[in-house]
């Protein structure tokens, strides 16, 4: 009798800009282990076909028809592990591995990434330095909730993420337009935490996020990233620096809290990127994601250490402890192109060679609408990656590199009261 093959079940590919670095590791080490790479994707492929062994196309976003057609890989094949880093599809895979018994984030630990409300429950209840919060599902719910936890708040989607319908909120007033906007948001969620906000009490300092390997338990950081955001109201991520030096990396403080705060959650084998703000009070965990961190944050950290978060990745989707000794030590750094009004783009260009220069891209095709927030999210038109021996280099490369990015636009009018929010199309998941 046949033996089955053995493959390695990735639920999303997401998008070739954003990820085809993971791939193409993953694709490395499953050669190398003799792993087919089955994919299931919610469009037909494009890049992918160089990387997977097998492309299933199937409605991602209905996890019962995803389960599904998971279940008949399986039926057939031996799977021996399951990755995703599609946040919208996290936890029917993180389901969907425990089912199958290969490693993952486990139930309670996919659920409590996943739910922003019980992250901040279970580390509230455990005696974590957290935030007043609580959960809502109106605007007069959002209202009360802000005067019992006292100003300023921020308000905030149950369960999405990219600090999308994320606003701050000084006083009454202001936490009512705030709540109008985050319940606005979370209407695009049709998993089981859509379609309500939490009111939390405002942290401030500032925010760095940390993306880390767990293995069987075991918290393993990999690298820490330094964000930058625009101006209140809203929370739009437009850059990060990654540097193989951090300080904080050696701060056993931040280092306890994140480990404890996923035990508490009951994550056991993964990758997770977690955003923390830096308190007087001490490191105070934002929110715990299931997945790789997005931005190219991954790629900074390749970049400054030499990590390699794809091979990471394949380790702990299949049961092995990753190796993550850095090999380089350098600072990496990453600045978005965004307007700083909604308009309609004609062109974008960027460089081809600047001090520092590792990649830049063009993020949209002409003729793209971007708006700001609350009208729509994510509007970059391009993004810039650099590398330096030193922070203070490694932002000065960014802002001579982010100079020489050159966009041709037309002002248009502010979308209709009421209207639905818009996300640019060349960050959507429509590489066909």
């Amino acid at each position: 009798m046949t033996e089955p093959n053995r493959v390695l079940l990735v639920i999303g590919s997401g998008l070739k800009l954003y990820r085809e670095y993971l791939v193409k590791s993953i694709h490395r080490r499953a050669r190398a282990a003799g792993l087919d790479l089955v994919l299931l994707n919610n469009i037909k492929p494009t890049w992918q076909h160089r990387y997977f062994d097998e492309i299933i196309v199937t409605n991602l976003f209905d996890a019962a028809a995803m389960s599904a057609t998971a279940r008949e890989v399986a039926a057939r094949s031996q799977v021996v592990g399951l990755m995703c880093w599609d946040e919208p599809v996290v936890l029917a895979a993180g389901e969907l591995a425990a089912e199958l018994g290969v490693p993952g984030l486990s139930v309670p630990g996919v659920r409590g990434c996943r739910d922003k409300n019980r992250t901040r429950a279970v580390l509230t209840e455990a005696g974590q330095h957290q935030p007043g919060f609580e959960m809502v599902n109106t605007v007069q719910e959002a209202v009360e909730a802000a005067e019992r936890i006292g100003y300023p708040v921020v308000v905030k989607p149950r369960a999405l993420g990219a600090s999308i319908g994320v606003v701050f909120a000084a006083d009454a007033t202001k936490v009512a337009e705030a709540s109008r906007v985050a319940l606005a948001a979370s209407q695009v969620d049709d998993g089981p935490y859509g379609r309500a906000a939490i009111v939390e009490g405002y942290a401030e300092g500032p925010e760095i996020s940390v993306d880390a390997a767990v293995h069987k338990g075991e918290y393993l950081p990999m690298f820490l990233a330094r964000k930058q955001t625009s101006d209140h109201p809203y929370f739009e991520e437009i850059g990060h620096v990654v540097d193989a030096a951090d300080p904080l990396l050696d701060d056993r403080e931040l280092m306890d809290t994140l480990a404890e705060a996923h035990r508490l959650l009951g994550v056991e084998d993964g990758i997770t990127h977690t955003e923390v703000r830096l308190t007087r009070q001490g490191p105070l965990i934002i929110e715990i994601n299931g997945r790789p961190g997005g931005d190219l944050i991954p790629f900074l950290g390749l970049t400054a250490t030499g990590i390699d978060p794809g091979e990471a990745l394949f380790d702990v989707a299949t049961g092995q402890r990753p190796d993550l000794t850095p090999s380089r030590q350098a600072v990496a750094g990453i600045r978005f192109g965004c307007p700083d009004h909604d308009c309609a783009v004609s062109s974008v260009t960027v460089p081809e060679h600047a001090p520092g220069l590792v990649t830049a891209a063009r993020m949209i095709d002409p003729g793209t609408t971007l708006r700001l927030p609350p009208g729509g999210y994510l509007g970059r038109h391009s993004f810039v990656v650099c590398e330096a021996e030193d922070t203070t280099t490694c932002a000065e490369r960014l802002d001579a590199a982010s100079a020489l990015v050159v966009v041709e636009s037309e002002p248009i009018a502010a979308p209709e009261p009421g209207a639905v929010f818009e996300m640019p199309a060349g960050l959507l998941d429509v590489d066909e």
